[in-house]
């Protein structure tokens, strides 16, 4: 797919590159190829770097509130060293893989709100260009999508998805921020929970699958219930992913209602759990900062319309505008 952005020049008369990505929706892991297009200015320039660089917009808590910022997660390296002549149309093929924990932007081809670009940028004479950014698309794992769908089967909803800043202690999370992808309760577990967030950490071996439900009001309401499940790439086609995920959902709610037993009868309260949710021990969210949620489209499989669909598209149409405010700021922010 060809996105027709022209990077600033350096300068009048400078030149201007083209990224041309050859798949529409990659795939976590899976590799990502293209070309680089350039086309001379007025004069010669000597190229020391073209550079890609992968770039998520994520949010983050902090003393002032909530945030959002610009996080590049990953960089490669692919040309450079070479004079481009004046007016000379030159272009260099890249190949590179994505990070296994690179975050979900739709499902069946309905945006999930998630704002992730690929920006290129090449050096002339010591000077950067950082340039447009063009929208980077990324499909599910065959293993994510079949969780997703057990879901929606099951008769959970999908209501937004968002990146958070920070990391979830006791897994192998690599990257510096987690996606979240926040599911409405099926009717049978509505009296209970008020929402389930899915979180998939993806690696060359399988999946890390963490899920914490939001508890309804009540007495005992005070901590979320947290769960943290490994699953394999492999036979992934051929599981019970519905018997699985009930599973799963079945052992969290069963772990919540032991532990407000316990407490029920704890002198303490509550408080006597408190150091017991982090993620060391359960896997879980809510040790590290970052909250909220991104507006998004209804995926197809979890059983909703297109709610905020609207919303969503403009925020992958306007892929530019989200960025361009940190770069105007004098650069990436960390989120």
């Amino acid at each position: 797919m060809v996105f027709k952005r022209l990077l600033g020049s350096m300068g009048v008369g400078g030149p201007a590159v083209d990224t041309v990505l050859d798949v529409t929706t990659a795939v976590p892991g899976g590799s990502l190829t293209g070309e680089v297009r350039l086309t001379g200015g007025s004069a010669g320039f000597d190229i020391e770097h073209i550079t890609l660089e992968l770039v998520a917009r994520v949010e983050a808590e902090t003393e002032d509130g909530e945030r959002e910022g610009t996080v590049a997660f990953e960089r490669f390296h692919i040309g450079g060293g070479f004079r481009l002549a004046a007016a000379e149309n030159r272009s260099v093929p890249f190949a590179v893989t994505l990070p296994w924990e690179t975050p979900v932007t739709q499902l069946h081809g309905e945006p999930l709100g998630i704002v992730l670009g690929v920006r290129t940028e090449f050096g002339i004479a010591g000077a950067r260009d950082k340039g447009d950014l063009d929208p980077l698309s990324v499909g599910p794992l065959p293993v994510q999508e079949a969780i997703l769908e057990a879901f929606g089967q099951l008769g959970f909803g999908f209501r937004s998805a968002d990146l958070e800043s920070g990391r979830i202690g006791g897994t192998g999370q690599q990257l510096p921020f987690h996606q979240e992808i926040e599911l409405t309760p099926a009717p049978q577990y509505a009296h209970r929970i008020s929402e389930i967030e899915v979180t998939f950490l993806a690696n060359p071996g399988g999946l890390e699958v963490v899920l914490e439900a939001d508890r309804r009001g009540g007495l005992f309401s005070g901590r979320d219930a947290l769960g943290r499940h490994v699953v394999s790439h492999d036979g992934a086609a051929h599981r019970d992913w519905n018997a699985v995920v009930e599973s799963w959902i079945s052992q969290l709610l069963d772990a919540h209602t032991a532990r407000a037993a316990h407490t029920a009868h704890s002198p303490y309260g509550d408080d006597a759990h408190a150091h017991g949710d982090g993620h060391g021990q359960h896997g879980g969210h809510r040790s590290e900062p970052g909250m909220g949620s991104v507006a998004a489209a209804g995926a197809a499989g979890l059983a909703v319309g297109v709610v905020g669909g609207m919303v969503a598209a403009e925020a992958v149409d306007e892929i530019g505008d989200f960025f361009e405010g940190d770069e105007d700021e004098g650069g990436d922010e960390e989120a």
